[in-house]
């Protein structure tokens, strides 16, 4: 593992000091002050603190562990006098180190918590921006500190809210076909758990100056896949009016034949059958874990690198099942929802996804390619297509090494290929606008023990949504992800303003950058996010076209 892992970067980083994320100094760090709102269950105490009300550990859900265990949660109970909301509540159970909060306490099954960032607590009908964390379906949390929503409420009038959800198997497992009714929809209860804090938020955030009328729902990475179900599930329906699905594209979701395989094989990792199943609720959480972590290895060899329609869960993972009730189709396979015709849609990935996986797993190799190596890898991974992806890639690239052709290859099957596919049905259901975006701003920080920069990485683009490129305070963090030029600061403000426009109206415009035309199926036009964005036509077009001929032939071939 590198010196400089993800967890090791965002956890050094203040973005929660209260620093401003534009202009030539630091905003001063006021000492902070209590802020109490009364809300339906009762009162909670928050801290004020440069401008920005913050409650966290909020609840949004009762009891899910015990008897409760896979079922929708119990509701939350009334309390007396004041309930403190100064610090974040317990993530999901998921492995150590994952999910990059500060001050965060451990995992707990009893997770069902909110965050909340507010410029006022008053009647200003702020647009509502509820961001759902990455991390997969495993791991990850509302707490990360590079996703804290101060500068967001602070510079662009806005009310940010991040939730905790239940995770990996406690979160997805799918148990319809062997637990009975009352169990339907344990596939999808982590989604659903999502679904309760929408409810919540539909009902309380009017206390909190928030719009409950003008709810865009956010995510990156599994988050994007998470926001792909929700804008496919009706139960979601109500509770939110646009949508962003950001480097995670949700085309598909598990299929309940090999969900329900997966939940077979962890009961013969268990030693449980259909007849006792019911003693996995007495199962400690801490060993489900375990058996998690046991069975994802077993299977790993039967997961291809591709994904093409990434967010799908395989054998033996744990994600959202089609189980044709919660999540009644794939998100957007055949079409895009019916049932969300009528929402606006971001969708869109950063142009050198790839980078991210190489450094966090120490594939220096994959940046140091000849040709010859480039065939080798690409043959291992597409098979009869290789030829194919190569020679076109090379087309369009004229000018790019063996690493960089990779780089994009792997980085348009992330995150590419998925998001054109949704961008195109969404446009072809001729209902509300889609917007096409790339994050292309280029971090030149050198990934370790290479001269490889990281360009726009994966997760890259979360600092710069939510405004939190801050000025570095120390020569350590001048030595991080975003690099050290100063057009950070700039391609950050062009990527909030656009997301916090589109969260108040419904188009995402920012200052001083081109008008973003919405997608269509004509023009495909799409928007350049960097310090100065530009408006591309069909950008990748033979690249696309390349990928449409493939693609079917490749998902054919999957396991």
């Amino acid at each position: 593992m590198f010196p400089l892992t993800r967890r090791r970067f965002i956890t050094q980083v203040p973005l929660a000091a209260g620093a401003l994320a534009f202009g030539n100094s630091r905003a001063s760090i006021a000492q902070s002050e209590k802020a109490v709102v009364e809300i339906a269950h009762g009162r909670l105490c928050g801290r004020r603190e440069n401008g920005v009300a913050v409650f966290k550990g909020i609840p949004y859900g009762g009891r899910i562990s015990g008897h409760r265990r896979f079922l929708a949660p119990s509701a939350v109970q009334p309390w007396k006098g004041v309930r403190e909301a100064h610090r974040l509540g317990p993530p999901s159970i998921q492995p150590a180190h994952r999910t990059y909060g500060i001050d965060e306490p451990a995992a707990d099954e009893e997770c069902l918590v909110l965050n909340v960032w507010t410029p006022a607590l008053d009647d200003g009908k702020r647009p509502v921006m509820f961001y759902n964390h990455g991390g997969g379906y495993t791991s990850g949390s509302g707490g990360s500190v590079a996703q804290d929503g101060a500068n967001l409420a602070r510079l662009f009038d806005v009310v940010v809210v991040q939730s905790n959800h239940r995770l990996g198997l406690l979160g997805f497992l799918y148990l319809d076909d062997v637990a009975g009714e009352s169990y339907a929809g344990s596939g999808n209860r982590g989604v659903l758990d999502i679904v309760q804090a929408l409810v919540w938020v539909h009902d309380n955030i009017r206390q909190f100056g928030g719009d409950p009328d003008n709810v865009m729902i956010f995510g990156e990475s599994g988050g994007g896949g998470k926001t792909s179900c929700l804008f496919a599930m009706p139960a979601a329906a109500p509770y939110f009016h646009k949508a962003s699905i950001e480097s995670g594209p949700g085309v598909r979701m598990a299929d309940p034949k090999v969900a329900a395989e997966t939940t077979w094989m962890l009961f013969k990792e268990l030693e449980l059958t259909a007849g006792n199943w019911r003693r996995l609720l007495d199962v400690p959480a801490a060993d489900l874990l375990a058996a998690q972590l046991r069975l994802q290895q077993k299977t790993a060899h039967t997961r291809l690198k591709r994904t093409l329609w990434s967010s799908a869960a395989s054998l033996g993972e744990f994600g959202p099942v089609v189980d044709g009730k919660a999540l009644p189709t794939h998100p957007f396979d055949p079409v895009a929802p019916e049932i969300s015709r009528f929402k606006p849609l971001m969708v869109g990935w950063n142009e050198d996804e790839f980078t991210f996986f190489a450094m966090v797993a120490g594939d220096t190799e994959a940046l140091q390619l000849d040709q010859a190596a480039l065939l080798k890898r690409v043959e291992a991974e597409y098979g009869p297509v290789a030829g194919r992806i190569i020679s076109t890639y090379r087309r369009t690239r004229p000018q790019a090494s063996a690493s960089a052709i990779y780089v994009a290859i792997r980085s348009m099957d992330f995150s590419g290929v998925g998001s054109l596919e949704i961008a195109n049905k969404k446009a072809g259901q001729m209902g509300a606008p889609a917007f096409l975006y790339q994050f292309g701003y280029q971090s030149e920080y050198k990934i370790p023990g290479t001269e490889y920069a990281l360009g726009a990485c994966h997760a890259m683009d979360i600092l710069f949504k939510f405004a939190n490129v801050v000025p570095p305070p120390s020569e350590t963090l001048e030595k991080g992800w975003p690099g050290n030029r100063p057009q950070r600061f700039a391609a950050a403000r062009n990527m909030a303003g656009m997301w916090t426009t589109f969260a108040r109206c419904g188009k995402p415009a920012a200052q001083g950058q081109p008008e973003w035309p919405a997608y269509t199926l004509t023009g495909r036009p799409s928007m350049r996010i960097d310090h100065l964005c530009e408006v591309y036509y069909d950008r990748y077009k033979e690249e696309r076209e390349m990928w449409e001929e493939v693609s079917q032939q490749l998902r054919n071939e999957q396991p």
